[in-house]
């Protein structure tokens, strides 16, 4: 007799490995292939129920879609999926990015992977694209929502900082609400505050103020390593990518722990491999202090976000439960997804430059669209179609 239980311990396992092998393209690439997935195939979740998922994680500190795979995991089996999709998820990208790490340090330089880049890439924004389509239908349930959806994606592209857009998406989506009275006043001025506060703030001087303080002394040191990763992952929003500003402020110019060279090298292996973007942390761990750097980096960048998802989860049906809440979740959640489309643009933008790159988007918009091909063989499509046309 089958458990059920273990039945679907093995599923999310079996799913979150093959995303941790195929998931190239950065956490809005990652969100497009898990709807496709979990929405689209599997029907574990409805669109807006996922889409009330993306919105949250982009509320929280940490890496979007590896908190999405671990939120996702705790809804389906408890503390048990949190651990199971999270590690699945996240050891592939480790194992391959450690892999890559030894071949460095050992030959010091790393193999010339530009010609599936090349193919990926295409392919990738293809992805993401159908995504939005998808995903914006869900979110944005009225005019209203789609223009706010419209201004945030804007307000990207202009360079607003992204968390500081979502917060004034929401509160523009509780001012056009229904709800009235001194809780729609008290939650307006709650997020215009904190979006001034963001503002303000100057996130990138305060990123660099804590690597600073982390990394301070020139001594190389597992506790201070750790110690510098942690406070990263708990600190970081919006996408792994920000990581490399904290690590050329933090073990570059302030402790001269890692080249220039070795940076730059360091996040060419983060781009190839799939996966979270995070997962460059054990590359840098390797280099710094050998197999137990990799170790701990890596276990402290990701740890805090699986104690972010403990913390949200039992709080997300009480957010829904309030209508100004809800009002101004569902403004961010289709902000989050014009953030996705201001990727869409910008990738488009640097990628899209030549003829073979156009054809591969082609080719997969086609694939993806018309005959609904899963988003792992587009990406491998992709790849292998940026290898041949190097002959062409």
């Amino acid at each position: 007799m089958s458990n059920p239980a273990h039945n679907m311990l093995s599923e999310l396992a079996r799913l979150f490995l093959k995303l941790g092998v195929t998931a190239f393209g950065g956490p809005a690439a990652h969100i497009a292939m898990m709807e496709a997935e979990v929405v689209g195939k599997r029907k574990w979740l409805t669109r807006e129920r996922f889409v009330d998922l993306v919105g949250a994680v982009n509320l929280v500190p940490g890496p979007n879609s590896t908190q999405l795979v671990i939120l996702i995991g705790y809804i389906r089996a408890g503390v048990l999926g949190l651990a199971v999709t999270g590690l699945s998820f996240i050891l592939p990208a480790v194992i391959i990015t450690g892999v890559f790490a030894r071949a460095y340090v050992m030959y010091g330089a790393l193999p010339n992977v530009s010609p599936f880049l090349s193919g990926i890439k295409p392919a990738v924004i293809v992805i993401i694209l159908l995504a939005v389509i998808k995903l914006g239908k869900s979110a944005a349930k009225n005019i209203q929502l789609a223009a706010i959806g419209a201004a945030v994606c804007v307000a990207s592209l202009l360079g607003v900082n992204a968390i500081m857009a979502l917060i004034l998406g929401g509160a523009v989506g509780v001012i056009i609400s229904g709800v009235k009275g001194r809780t729609k006043i008290s939650m307006i001025a709650l997020t215009l505050v904190s979006a001034i506060f963001w503002q303000f703030l100057k996130i990138g001087d305060v990123y660099a103020a804590v690597a600073e303080r982390a990394a301070a002394a020139s001594t190389i040191s597992l506790w201070k390593l750790g110690a510098f990763f942690l406070k990263i992952g708990s600190i970081l929003y919006g996408s792994g990518y920000v990581l490399t500003a904290f690590i050329e402020d933090g073990l570059v110019r302030d402790t001269g722990w890692l080249t220039q060279r070795q940076l730059i090298d360091a996040i060419a292996i983060g781009q190839f491999t799939p996966g979270p973007v995070l997962s460059t942390a054990t590359f840098v761990g390797y280099m710094i202090s050998g197999i137990p750097g990799a170790v701990i980096s890596t276990i402290a960048i990701f740890l805090p976000s699986f104690i972010f998802v403990l913390i949200l989860t039992p709080l997300l049906p009480r957010l829904m439960a309030s209508k100004t809440l809800s009002a101004f979740l569902g403004a961010i959640n289709v902000g989050a997804i014009g953030l996705m489309a201001a990727v869409v643009v910008k990738m488009s933008a640097s990628t899209l430059t030549d003829w073979p790159t156009i054809a591969i988007a082609a080719g997969a918009a086609i694939a993806g669209w018309r005959f609904n091909i899963n988003a792992a063989w587009l990406v491998a499509g992709g790849a292998l179609s940026g290898w041949v046309l190097r002959f062409i």
